[in-house]
């Protein structure tokens, strides 16, 4: 039995940056072998175990063979004869094609370390083309490493998955899984461009029309969200800008923080840029419209995601916001306990109480505006 640690730890050690979690391939082993070992069977289609102390996952070695369309369609094979070889060439790209052993000799039978010193995204073999996941993940790569390039033999398979629609068997909570890690990476638009490129952005969601991919309106789109990773925005911020400037949410999987902020900009963000120009009544009627007196906290995120959306490159920061959040805070600032026990002494009820306070707020923020 031989263990050699593979995929991208390896690769990010080679690049010099912050390295993923260990995954070890077991060559020449059963799985009874490792369970006497002490390891903890849990793969459900192929044998994977954790290790007893590290909790680190430990797979056979193993091939795979592609019995039906989509990502699901595959059937694993495991045995002590599987070669490292074997096991590496069903990987997706060189760079993650890498294993190094006990004694730190790397094994790297696809030339992975001369891609990434070419800075190269390159596919192992034409079994790449038979798992459509494979298309998210190399454009997510892109956002990791937007440095490298696509090779021109990859790209033609990547456009050929697209065309032959394997790509159309991606759930769409599949493909948030890979855009959202993409979002947080230092490139998000990079991930857009390569989708775009193959014409998978266009096959994933087709509400997108194509005056969206005119490259004016895709330099806003990286403008936007090159602004939101400067400010290391939250996930809920980079999808809101995104779903903006490129509607996507309606055929994603996204958590509800982050669609229900998305649709927040997109009802108001055009009243809250012009939102200085209001009196006292109608800012507090757009404050309550975006629930920025009950959630302050994301008011605060949508505010941020206007001002991505509202600066050009170079320009002066969006000071409305400032505005905004302080006219927030004064509505806040406003005792509504203290109002409505006075409007109950005064004999008001039911929504008489409530119209009691939001004229307290009213007067609050017209003493703020002058």
């Amino acid at each position: 039995m031989k263990i050699y640690l593979v995929g991208g730890a390896v690769r990010d050690e080679l690049m010099g940056v912050k390295g993923s979690d260990k995954d070890w391939v077991v060559v020449g082993a059963t799985p009874e072998d490792l369970i006497f070992e002490g390891y903890t069977p849990v793969g459900k289609d192929f044998p994977v175990f954790l290790h007893p102390q590290t909790g680190e996952e430990y797979a056979l070695a193993r091939t795979e063979r592609k019995t039906a369309p989509g990502y699901h369609g595959f059937v694993f094979h495991a045995d002590p004869n599987i070669t490292l070889e074997e096991d590496l060439a069903r990987r997706d790209l060189t760079m993650n094609a890498i294993a190094k052993d006990a004694n730190g000799h790397l094994i790297d039978p696809f030339n992975g370390q001369e891609d990434i010193k070419n800075q190269i995204f390159r596919h192992v073999s034409k079994a790449f083309k038979e798992d459509p996941v494979r298309i998210l993940r190399l454009a997510r790569f892109a956002a990791k490493y937007p440095e490298f390039s696509v090779a021109s033999e990859t790209q033609a398979i990547l456009k050929e998955m697209c065309d032959d629609g394997e790509v159309d068997a991606l759930v769409s909570e599949r493909v948030w899984q890979e855009l959202s890690k993409g979002l947080m990476c230092p490139s998000p638009y990079r991930m857009l461009e390569v989708l775009i490129e193959c014409g998978a952005l266009q096959r994933l969601f087709p509400q997108i029309n194509q005056d969206d991919l005119e490259s004016n309106h895709l330099m806003s789109v990286k403008l936007s969200l090159d602004k939101a990773v400067a400010a290391q925005a939250p996930m809920s911020v980079r999808f809101a800008v995104l779903d903006f400037l490129l509607p996507v949410a309606d055929h994603l999987k996204a958590p509800k923080e982050c669609t229900e902020l998305a649709e927040l900009l997109s009802s108001f963000c055009g009243r809250l840029l012009t939102a200085d120009h209001l009196g006292a009544q109608e800012l507090l009627t757009l404050l309550q419209a975006c629930d920025a007196l009950r959630r302050p906290e994301r008011f605060v995120e949508l505010l941020s995601a206007c001002e991505y959306l509202s600066e050009k490159e170079g320009g002066q920061p969006f000071g409305l916001k400032t505005f905004l959040i302080r006219m927030q805070q004064t509505a806040l600032s406003v005792d509504h306990k203290e109002v409505a026990a006075a409007a109950i002494k005064e004999g008001l009820v039911a929504a008489q109480i409530g119209d009691a306070i939001d004229e307290a707020r009213v007067i609050a923020l017209t003493q703020a505006l002058a």
